[in-house]
């Protein structure tokens, strides 16, 4: 491969060629960084999302521009976006084509992320050296695993990472980190020599369940009679819900949820990430993948959890995202978040509810453990030797919980 120039503060607009193992013959890309995604068109983006078979709704145009355009995720906020991005040349007539996108921040700190380098970042400090700005590939906010390397064949999915790694190289900053990616492309990111951190997430999986009560009728007497006893103190409050679906969800009730999402912020002493602006936004453009469930007592609205899904036949997946509550009430928060978006999903046939980050509370409510890995690339030798030893050690530590946490499951023993 030649380049032409590299500036990985601004636009990198290179000349490469590749020779994907799907083309009869050498390909030419041309690789630009882009730092405002409404510089690619939402349908060009989107129809390049669409031929990868682990895309979330998350990677979506209209979901990505969104966390920008509202500041939620922007140089201000310290994510300042830096998309690598493949262009395939124009033939016969027809335009220049997206090939391939890698969603690239150039970071200033590591909020947002849920897999956490703080430590890494104070041996940085503590001997004079300069962790931050790093770069991450990673939805802003969101541990969702799914696609980063996105890509219309292999040749230019490896293409997109060997740029991404001589990117990170070439720019003087610290480091590369790659968060949630799935499993295909964490094989290549291993075989490329970066570095692999393990955890663990809590899925529920739908086993064609006809309803609740058909799916609690797995569960240990113990658990399903812990889960009847939750959802009866929360009957007996006197509270009822709705679920709002795309269009449905109105300005009055995006307001609604975020003052919800505000309240949790402010009872854990933290500033949200997000603002009504951006929830307005995928309101106004994504709405076919939204579900808010809002609890109501006395005919008023009390508590709120907003939902993204994607029914697509086969992959079918329900994404728990964020709660809140205006009032205190027992067992409020698991009805809401957890009880009402599993009736969602037996309803309407949704394969797999991702309940979000850690939550070993989960598997109580038929949640079981999934590992999840991550990839990093760092700068200096010493400290990724440094790194890559804690890794194993904590990699022999999350195979330890795994085994512990597969011996106590929520379902019940058959025969």
């Amino acid at each position: 491969m030649q380049s032409e120039s590299c500036n990985p503060g601004g636009a990198l607009d290179t000349r490469q060629a590749a020779q994907p193992p799907e083309a009869g013959g050498a390909q030419d890309y041309r690789t630009e960084i882009v730092s405002d995604l409404a510089e690619i068109a939402a349908d060009t983006w989107d129809a390049l999302v669409a031929t990868d078979p682990d895309a979330t709704p998350f990677l979506r145009h209209a979901f990505l521009h969104a966390l920008h355009a509202s500041g939620s995720a922007c140089a201000d906020t310290g994510w300042s976006p830096r998309y690598l991005t493949l262009w395939a040349p124009a033939v016969n007539g027809r335009p220049e084509r997206l090939a391939g996108a890698m969603p690239l921040y150039a970071k200033a700190h590591s909020y947002g992320e849920y897999v956490f380098d703080w430590a890494w970042a104070d041996a940085y400090a503590r001997n004079g050296l300069e962790y931050y700005p790093k770069w991450l590939s990673a939805i802003p906010f969101s541990p969702v695993r799914g696609a980063r390397l996105l890509a219309e064949n292999t040749g230019a999915r490896r293409l997109l990472l060997q740029l991404a790694l001589a990117l990170a190289a070439e720019s003087g900053m610290s480091s590369l980190h790659v968060l949630f990616p799935n499993d295909t492309e964490a094989d290549l990111m291993e075989q490329a020599g970066m570095m692999m951190r393990h955890g663990v997430q809590f899925h529920w999986t739908n086993a064609g369940y006809a309803s609740f009560d058909d799916f609690l009728a797995t569960l240990s007497q113990k658990k399903r009679k812990n889960i009847r006893a939750e959802r009866r103190r929360v009957a007996e409050a006197g509270i009822t819900f709705r679920h709002l679906r795309g269009a449905e969800i109105d300005d009055e009730a995006w307001r609604f949820f975020n003052r919800c999402y505000r309240q949790t912020y402010r009872e854990h002493h933290s500033t949200p990430y997000l603002n009504l602006d951006f929830f307005r936004r995928i309101g106004a453009t994504m709405p076919r993948h939204l579900l808010l469930v809002i609890a109501e007592r006395a005919g008023h609205p009390i508590a709120s959890s907003l939902l993204v899904y994607d029914d697509t036949p086969g992959i079918s997946t329900l994404y728990g995202r964020y709660w809140g509550a205006l009032e205190y009430h027992a067992c409020l928060h698991f009805e809401t978040a957890y009880y009402q978006p599993l009736e969602f999903c037996i309803r309407h046939g949704i394969g797999t509810f991702e309940g979000g980050a850690q939550g070993e509370h989960k598997m109580a409510r038929g949640f079981l453990p999934v590992p999840t890995r991550s990839a990093h690339w760092l700068a200096h030798p010493a400290f990724a030797d440094a790194v890559e030893r804690f890794l194993a050690r904590e990699r022999e530590g999350i195979d330890a919980y795994l085994d512990e946490l597969n011996e106590r499951t929520p379902f019940a023993q058959r025969d």
